[in-house]
Order: structure tokens, then C-alpha cells, then sequence
């Protein structure tokens, strides 16, 4: 596998987190079947994609990669879909998520 072919199944992994974590939030603690199994496909579907990723990538950067996109994209769809809140505070915490995430994938 080469390895722009594994950033794209990390990043695709990192997606599929956020996707997850909302369907864990949709799920109500497992008891909404539908979500449940979203869940827990999302759930086996990323970390296929996160294994493969790692047969080539650090797993330093690329487990700090994927919980940084989970991070950031689990955040903004909080506050898109749930009405969480905002803050300056919170909006720099994000940008120094994303800026490592960058940071990472430039070293």
C-alpha cells in the first residue's frame, strides 16, 4: 500500500469516528436499535480502516491523526447538530487540534 493511499484510509478512519461518536449519542446508551447497529458498524469500519493505515504509518502520528480529527469533527458536530456550546476558548482549543493534526502530517 502506498502511503497517500494509507493517509486516505486514516483520514476516511477519522471521519467514520465522528459518524460513530454520533451515533453513539443517537443511540441513547444503546437502546435505539437502529442507531445501536450504525454504531457499531461505523465502529468495525474504522478501526479496519485504522489497522490498515497502520501497516504503514507511525503509529505515533497516525493514532494522534485519527483522534485528532475525531476530536475536532466530533466537536463541530456538536455543536451543529446538538446545539453544544461555543467559545472563544473552545474554538482555539480546535485550532491547535487541527494545527498539530497538520503539523503531524508535514514532519
Amino acid at each position: 500500500m502506498s502511503p497517500s493511499l494509507a493517509w486516505a484510509m486514516l483520514v476516511l478512519a477519522g471521519l467514520l469516528d465522528v459518524g460513530w461518536a454520533i451515533a453513539m449519542k443517537y443511540a441513547e446508551g444503546y437502546t435505539r436499535p437502529g442507531w445501536s447497529i450504525a454504531s457499531l458498524v461505523l465502529l468495525a469500519a474504522f478501526v479496519f480502516l485504522l489497522g490498515r493505515a497502520l501497516k504503514v504509518l507511525e503509529i505515533g502520528v497516525a493514532y494522534s491523526v485519527w483522534t485528532g480529527i475525531g476530536a475536532a469533527g466530533t466537536f463541530v458536530m456538536g455543536v451543529v447538530l446538538f446545539g453544544e456550546t461555543l467559545s472563544a476558548m473552545k474554538l482555539a482549543g480546535i485550532a491547535l487540534v487541527l494545527t498539530g493534526i497538520v503539523a503531524l502530517k508535514l514532519a
